[in-house]
């Protein structure tokens, strides 16, 4: 065999190889649905961050308590945890267990929709708390700071002083200035989308209405050379645009149609997203009972229960489509 012969037939059996993988890896999509908490069957608000300890993707989420008997007005949409799940490549989870979170000053507590961001070997969870477990919505809500090393045990650091103690739903983001962005949802504004800005993720300063809409669980990214806002709005989840972080423009309206996949029938709520090499990701939670067509009865365990589902985004022409009906060949490398 000469030189140039070898040469052509390795490189041959380079190429089926790597075909060979790209097959593999396009034969095993993400399940529909991604993730179902085998406890309560209420998995709802996902956050999902690298931890860097066990080598593995991290799913943290709202432990809703869909399947509970306590279920007077909203009481079991109080008195959760926050629940955990692993995953080594984003499209397989398994559950962990529920954070163990250092702060329970009330004999009463709720937690929702934590965001969580790694800075210099810290991990830092902004949280919602709920003083109790209640069968209304006409109670306090706080967003408080915890750090850890493990991403298991928080310790408590402060309270943040936003608008008012009716703010959910934070998301934090890193400035290109080296300073940090928090947003979250003021309800005594009507539910619309405040900011507050801090230098060191420990003191922050309220700087007042980012977005003037009503709507929920916002998430900011940066993906194809722009800034991304994902808002709930309880009818799909509108996305805005901006240059600078400051100006939003609304951009499209994604999840809004139900899916033909498995649980994926109701609009899609209050989500994260991973930017992995050019690629987005979004994971979202349905209510599966609560279609369009043929919803569960009121209250009932079936119009409760939630579940995890995750879906690609593209860009096209300027605006971020998604086809949760696509099969998701989610591959997450280490960030």
């Amino acid at each position: 065999m000469n030189k140039q012969l070898g040469i052509l037939l390795g490189s041959l059996i380079i190429s089926i190889a790597c075909t060979g993988t790209i097959l593999a890896q396009k034969s095993n999509p993400a399940p529909k649905p991604v993730f179902a908490d085998p406890v309560y069957d209420g998995a709802a608000d996902p956050v999902i961050i690298w931890n860097k300890e066990k080598k593995a993707w991290w799913m943290f989420y709202t432990n809703r308590r869909a399947n509970t008997d306590d279920s007077t007005g909203v009481r079991w949409v109080h008195g959760t945890h926050i629940g955990i799940a692993t995953s080594a490549d984003g499209a397989t989870w398994r559950y962990v267990d529920t954070a163990n979170i250092n702060y329970r000053p009330d004999e009463g507590y709720t937690f929702w929709a934590p965001d969580i961001i790694e800075h210099n070997g810290l991990y830092h969870m902004y949280l919602t708390y709920v003083p109790g477990i209640f069968n209304n919505w006409n109670h306090p809500r706080n967003i408080v700071h915890l750090t850890s090393t493990d991403l298991m045990n928080w310790k408590y650091k402060s309270t943040l002083k936003l608008a008012n103690d009716n703010v959910i739903d934070a998301s934090v983001f890193y400035l290109p200035d080296g300073s940090w962005r928090l947003w979250y949802n003021n309800e005594k504004d009507g539910k619309s989308i405040y900011y507050a800005d801090s230098k060191d993720l420990f003191h922050w300063e309220d700087k007042g209405k980012a977005i003037d809409a009503r709507g929920e669980g916002p998430k900011v990214f940066r993906w194809k050379n722009s800034y991304w806002m994902i808002v709930d709005v309880w009818k799909g989840m509108d996305i805005y645009q901006s240059d600078d972080l400051l100006k939003w423009k609304h951009n499209a309206r994604i999840l809004e149609e139900p899916g033909k996949g498995k649980d994926d029938g109701a609009i899609g709520g209050h989500c994260d997203v991973i930017v992995n090499g050019d690629k987005a990701w979004v994971f979202y939670f349905t209510h599966p009972g609560r279609t369009k067509i043929n919803p569960a009865p009121n209250q009932s365990v079936a119009a409760r229960r939630s579940v995890i589902q995750v879906a690609e985004l593209q860009l096209r022409n300027g605006t971020i489509t998604c086809d949760r009906d696509q099969p998701a060949y989610i591959r997450l490398n280490k960030p």
